[in-house]
């Protein structure tokens, strides 16, 4: 056997190998004991951000029209069974979210410290920022008493906040709060917050306050 013939057979064996994969990649829908409702169910269990239809219907080889219409009737389905989760069109996209009426659950859960990803400090520094934005860095650390520096270093980088312009007056950078602070907390607009904002001090006690601190 030459050299090159090694080489072909090589690539035939591979070839025929990827051929293969292919196939056991396809799917009949019909196998599936949910069909493609349940299908559906599988892929938004695992995504992290909402996904559009198009893509859906791509990776699933149906219609578009069908996924549609399958998740408009998992939405309802959800709503109307009162269940711990929702099924949100958000961005352009799907995703499923954990219901606001369980919220205190949830909050509960995270601040137990059992998959808590962010520190209390990151978390109070967090909340001053998307009821008061756009608030420069003096003003935040007005509000919580301390510097915020490596505080607001570590919500941008974890994209939740981001600078939105300067003060006209002092010129201190602003910052706000990102789309992805909105995924990640289920909302469709910042007037979904709760009604915290009425307790925390005015703007031009802030100012004072961040004087005094200079």
């Amino acid at each position: 056997m030459t050299d090159s013939q090694v080489e072909v057979d090589g690539l035939e064996a591979s070839d025929q190998a990827q051929v293969e994969v292919e196939v056991e990649a396809r799917f009949d829908m019909r196998d599936f004991p949910a069909g493609l409702r349940g299908a559906l169910e599988a892929v938004l269990m695992v995504v992290e951000e909402p996904i559009d239809e198009p893509t859906l219907a791509a990776a699933l080889e149906v219609p578009q029209d069908q996924v549609h219409e399958q998740l408009v009737d998992l939405a309802r389905e959800y709503d109307e069974g009162a269940r711990g989760w929702q099924l949100r069109a958000f961005a352009g996209g799907w995703r499923v979210y954990s219901r606001p009426d369980y919220a205190p659950a949830v909050e509960k859960f995270l601040l137990d410290g059992q998959r808590a990803k962010l520190t209390q400090a990151s978390l109070e520094t967090l909340a001053v920022i998307a009821y008061r934005q756009p608030v420069s860095r003096a003003r935040v650390s007005a509000v919580r008493g301390v510097s915020v520096d490596g505080v607001i270093r570590t919500l941008m980088t974890r994209g939740l906040i981001t600078e939105t312009g300067h003060d006209e007056a002092t010129g201190a950078v602003l910052y706000g709060t990102t789309p992805y602070f909105l995924q990640r907390m289920g909302l469709t607009s910042l007037d979904e917050l709760p009604a915290l904002a009425p307790y925390l001090p005015d703007s031009d006690i802030l100012d004072e306050i961040a004087e005094q601190g200079r």
